[in-house]
């Protein structure tokens, strides 16, 4: 009996072993299943008084059917082994900022066909009538900061006119949350004759390596233009393996 029962104690500390090895192996195969996120990708949309109920569709629908657009699927879907995460969100006056889409891994078609149509049927609801456009990229920046995972962070704001409340887009440029975030633009109206809107943002708000802005002559030109600025802001090289960029705390634009 006595054998015996080593015999078992033996089998058993030998059998754990080897389940406790297999498990080891199998961890690593896991984690390194799941997609890493190459690129974090916050939109925020201006909703402040300037835009009328009439536009405020032309803006969300616009982006829903940008998002869908067979060209940006493409490239958003362009690699399986790295995802882009998207966030949407709306903005108008300092306090007024309302999330519409919380941060979703792009995985399928499936997928943004579900953010295009919680776009398009989210409501307009009230808000400060104001445009605060430091803010606003205060809080993309915030919502940036969600996922520091991500090997780059960019903010795409869009907006028909210039800040005119809480702090100044060029008195936030130096705020540390905005460090390693590129900030994009796309100009609304940017055609009006005596509003230079265009030069309005690339001076105060594009901000990081690389930033740019895209024009549209009006919210009905929208969805053409969120179009072009999808497919230049997610044309990064794709990478099937990499660490996330350095930081370098003492870095300027």
């Amino acid at each position: 009996m006595l054998i015996q029962a080593t015999f078992d104690t033996g089998a058993m500390r030998f059998l754990k072993r080897i389940a406790a090895i297999g498990l080891a192996c199998t961890l690593p195969h896991l984690a390194q299943s799941q997609p890493q996120c190459r690129q974090a990708l916050a939109l925020g949309l201006d909703v402040s008084a300037s835009v009328d109920r009439y536009e405020y569709r032309l803006q969300l629908d616009g982006l829903a059917a940008a998002l869908e657009s067979p060209d940006v699927v493409e490239k958003l879907l362009a690699s399986s082994e790295t995802v882009i995460e998207l966030s949407v969100f709306e903005w108008s006056g300092p306090s007024n900022q309302r999330v519409l889409q919380n941060w979703t891994a792009l995985t399928s078609e499936t997928v943004i066909s579900d953010i295009a149509n919680v776009l398009r049927q989210t409501e307009r609801v009230p808000a400060d009538p104001s445009t605060g456009l430091g803010r606003a990229m205060l809080f993309g920046a915030d919502l940036l900061q969600q996922r520091p995972d991500c090997w780059s962070h960019s903010l795409d704001l869009s907006g028909d006119g210039q800040s005119n409340s809480g702090p100044r887009p060029q008195d936030v440029q130096e705020d540390l949350r905005l460090r390693n975030v590129v900030v994009n633009a796309l100009v609304v109206g940017a055609s009006v004759p005596g509003r230079d809107l265009t030069s309005y943002f690339e001076a105060y708000v594009l901000h990081g390596f690389g930033s740019f802005t895209m024009q549209a002559e009006s919210f009905k030109e929208f969805e053409a233009a969120m179009i072009k600025k999808l497919l230049r802001e997610v044309q990064g090289v794709m990478v099937s393996k990499a660490s996330p960029a350095p930081t370098f705390p003492n870095a300027t634009q």
